[in-house]
């Protein structure tokens, strides 16, 4: 396949090149630098001159807090963005796969969201998010929405991603130990990913590792005793307590109703993930081609 990957510069972009590279796909990769969403013209051209196959698009802005202060600049990459994939996508006949987030619910149920749930955004970044599915659902018959969250791997400069080693710095961990969710392991995801487009069946999907969900506070815990750590500076703190700009789901776990019922096999374990994520070594980025 001939697979474009926008956001490829990012954490679960860089995944998904890497695995479809691996798959014999022929690969063009595009940071945000090379490819804007938000511009429709740019999308346009890229997409019809080189006529892919698919798209998996990983662009998005994810600054949750800023997007908050920042309403139009969060609309225009994360709802008109992937309308503008999905407008360019039909002309060429090309499927898109446009990754969502968790998000998107505001974490008062109990237990596992599916898809029989309706979202609820609290935040600026979760309504812009849950925009972008609606608009690409729209603009493309052959969408496939993907929600996951909790992402954690190489390359990422996020919280889960970088504990281990700030730890190892000697930095105070602050963890969040009322707020759960699914932790997912970007390889792991990207596979998944792959194989939804081999599938091609427009339709929204949950994509999570196994397990019942894990609070920041425990996934640092299991990482810390997997990387041997046992000096870390820790500090359990209430979500609240950080005052952060916008709000989060104290609850975002997610299952998928479909996946089993189209032959895909439940993803391996977080923990399982955790432990492939601290024993690989980082590898380069993968070369954009354009």
């Amino acid at each position: 396949m001939r697979i474009v990957v926008t956001g490829a510069g990012g954490l679960v972009g860089r995944a998904m090149s890497e695995h479809c590279l691996t798959s014999g796909d022929e690969v063009l990769a595009f940071s945000h630098h090379e490819l804007d969403i938000s511009d429709y013209e740019q999308v346009n051209s890229k997409i019809l001159s080189h006529k892919p196959d698919a798209v998996v698009n990983c662009a998005a802005w994810t600054n949750v807090d800023a997007c908050e202060d920042d309403p139009k600049r969060a609309h225009a990459a994360n709802a008109l963005g992937p309308e503008n994939l999905a407008h360019s996508c039909r002309k060429v006949d090309a499927v898109l796969l446009t990754v969502s987030t968790d998000y998107v619910f505001d974490g008062t149920k109990e237990g596992f969201y599916t898809q029989r749930d309706n979202p609820n955004p609290l935040s600026v970044y979760a309504a812009s998010k849950l925009s972008g599915e609606h608009r690409a659902q729209t603009a493309h018959a052959r969408t496939i929405v993907v929600r996951t969250g909790y992402i954690f791997g190489r390359g990422g400069t996020n919280f889960l991603s970088t504990m281990v080693d700030r730890a190892l710095r000697g930095e105070e961990l602050k963890l969040i130990s009322d707020s759960w969710g699914t932790a997912t392991y970007a390889p792991h995801l990207a596979r998944r990913l792959r194989e939804l487009i081999v599938k091609d069946l427009p339709a929204t999907f949950h994509v999570v590792n196994a397990g019942n969900g894990v609070s920041y506070d425990e996934f640092a815990k299991v990482a810390l005793k997997i990387a041997n750590c046992t000096t870390a500076k820790l500090k359990v703190v209430s979500s609240d307590s950080l005052k952060r700009p916008a709000a989060r789901p104290r609850n975002s776990r997610l299952k998928c109703l479909l996946s089993e019922a189209i032959g895909l096999k439940p993803l391996p374990s977080w923990e399982e993930g955790l432990r492939e994520f601290l024993q690989t070594p980082d590898k380069s980025a993968v070369g954009h081609r354009k």
